[in-house]
């Protein structure tokens, strides 16, 4: 249980070793560039959609929450920051280009598949501690990371916040975001 806390409480700082190594191996190739920055759209458009309903609270670094979020897009998966991160990850092996591509995507897809495996586990009995059957209900009915096709109907009914507080909240991942492509760009001027 202390290395899922651990990992958790310094999950913001994982991705560092994934960083040297992408950009140790970065070599920009086109169509792979432009797959990438749409895999970093999507994955962002995710995380600020997710961040709007649940607000600035997951940005914490104890495992918990003061409710429930069972709106927007965790109607439809309960981990979409996590699903939103796995395609900024992916994405950015693709805008990092590389002769090693496909073995850098299966490094990257496996080094976030286990830490996000010991995060939501920490997370899940946490919440069930936390929520009873209200999270056991949702954890029934709404997918880990395949999302639903339509949403899980419930009586979460939060109004999300507005954009301008969601930047706000979602301000370091889009610093990260934009140093990463920069250190990219550099490394392959």
């Amino acid at each position: 249980m202390k290395i899922k806390n651990f990992i958790f409480s310094y999950r913001s700082f994982t991705p560092i070793p994934i960083v040297f190594i992408l950009l140790y191996f970065t070599e920009f190739r086109i169509p792979f560039l432009w797959i990438g920055l749409g895999l970093v759209f999507i994955g962002e458009y995710i995380r600020f959609k997710a961040v709007q309903y649940a607000g600035g609270i997951t940005r914490t670094r104890n495992v918990g929450a003061p409710s429930l979020c069972q709106s927007g897009p965790y109607s439809y998966v309960r981990n979409p920051l996590y699903v939103g991160n796995m395609y900024i990850y992916i994405g950015f092996v693709f805008v990092a280009g590389s002769h090693y591509i496909w073995e850098l995507f299966c490094v990257v897809f496996i080094y976030f598949s286990i830490q996000y495996a010991m995060i939501i586990a920490l997370e899940e009995k946490t919440l069930s501690n936390l929520f009873g059957k209200v999270y056991d209900q949702y954890k029934n009915n709404v997918p880990r990371f395949i999302p639903r096709s339509t949403p899980w109907n419930n009586s979460d009914n939060r109004i999300p916040a507005s954009i301008k507080i969601t930047f706000i909240n979602e301000k370091r991942t889009l610093q990260n975001i934009i140093l990463f492509m920069s250190l990219i760009i550099i490394k392959n001027i």
